[in-house]
């Protein structure tokens, strides 16, 4: 198996995880949330932080993967970055409407493309901007439903798209720049990122729900779906960190709107929610752009692949070429000659 195979095996696998594990948390969460009335989400993703880093703190000792320390300012401005990203839309969805959180959530595909563009002088074709417009309109005619605004709420979603686009690219930027593995920036951010959340959660919580999360009582069903949370929150995290490594942010983002499409569909299935032929005229829609993304996107790359290698089978024919190499090793000599035989010349009209 070739390099470029064993690659998009890895990012497909990556892609899978991602997607089994977010879906399989959301329902496991939402049972959490709504059957057993525990409502404090910002604390519980600090516990999801924290299981994950203890996790890996296992596997680093069991020798899984190798500690590979860089620049300690990066990474505590990442981790805590990203702890304030996943508070500010938590606190988006509960000072605006629903319809109007899942807006914020669609702009954050279009605010990436700009922020990528201008800063990382990245290029998105036509072909990638209309996929991406047909996902966006079917997202949002099967989760939009009201859009009720209010300053103070607006405020907090402009903050939280730029927090999540700049934090996501950095978790890509991060890697390539200092060539380490998702493993790697998830274990040494991790900490930084609990420790945010494990600060601001409970307050958060308190401000959003008027809840004491210490004052819940936890019993034992609680616990259960609380720690098997926490063990599906590990596989959500590394898959994060992996898609977004092997692929892009934009592309994470694509996978997100899938997901959520998918937990409409399970929650119609498993939960008996409430769905309508909107629901369904959206999610036909998505898939559409979703088709289309991954199909323009595997088109560009067999062509960027195409190039590189015509370009290098071009340098290695004209550095084995002997006759080529001669050539220029005749016009370098003529060259040389012509220059120490005009030199004279040129003296002797000078002086």
């Amino acid at each position: 198996m070739g390099e470029g195979e064993r690659f998009q095996l890895g990012t497909v696998g990556a892609l899978t995880l991602s997607v089994v594990s977010s879906v399989s948390i959301v329902i496991c969460n939402k049972a959490l949330m709504s059957s057993l009335h525990f409502i404090f989400a910002t604390t519980l993703t600090s516990w999801h932080l924290l299981v994950t880093f203890c996790s890996l703190h296992v596997a680093l000792k069991m020798r899984f993967f190798e500690h590979k320390p860089f620049e300690q300012k990066a990474v505590m401005g990442f981790g805590i970055l990203n702890g304030i990203s996943i508070g500010l839309l938590n606190l988006s969805l509960g000072f605006n409407s629903v319809g109007f959180y899942q807006m914020t959530k669609l702009a954050i595909i279009p605010c990436t493309v700009l922020l990528e563009t201008l800063f990382l002088g990245k290029r998105f074709s036509r072909r990638i901007q209309f996929a991406l417009t047909i996902l966006l309109l079917g997202v949002g005619i099967a989760t939009v439903t009201d859009l009720q605004l209010n300053a103070l709420g607006s405020f907090l979603s402009f903050l939280a798209v730029i927090t999540t686009c700049v934090a996501q690219i950095m978790t890509n930027t991060i890697q390539k720049k200092f060539k380490v593995s998702s493993t790697q920036l998830l274990y040494q951010s991790c900490p930084y990122q609990a420790a945010t959340l494990l600060i601001c959660g409970p307050y958060l919580d308190k401000l959003l729900t008027n809840q004491n999360v210490f004052g819940f009582k936890y019993t034992t069903q609680v616990t259960v779906f609380i720690i098997l949370s926490c063990l599906i929150s590990i596989s959500v995290n590394f898959s994060t960190f992996l898609v977004i490594g092997k692929t892009s942010p934009v592309t994470y983002q694509v996978l997100g709107h899938l997901k959520t499409c998918l937990v409409l569909a399970f929650g119609y299935i498993l939960l008996q929610d409430p769905f309508s032929w909107r629901n369904i005229l959206g999610i036909m829609i998505a898939m559409v752009g979703m088709v289309l993304y991954s199909y323009y996107c595997t088109l560009e790359n067999q062509q960027k692949t195409v190039e590189s290698s015509s370009q290098a089978s071009q340098t290695r024919e004209g550095e084995s070429d002997p006759l080529i190499n001669v050539e220029n090793g005749s016009a370098v000599v003529s060259d040389t000659i012509g220059q120490r035989q005009l030199s004279p010349v040129w003296s002797k009209s000078k002086d």
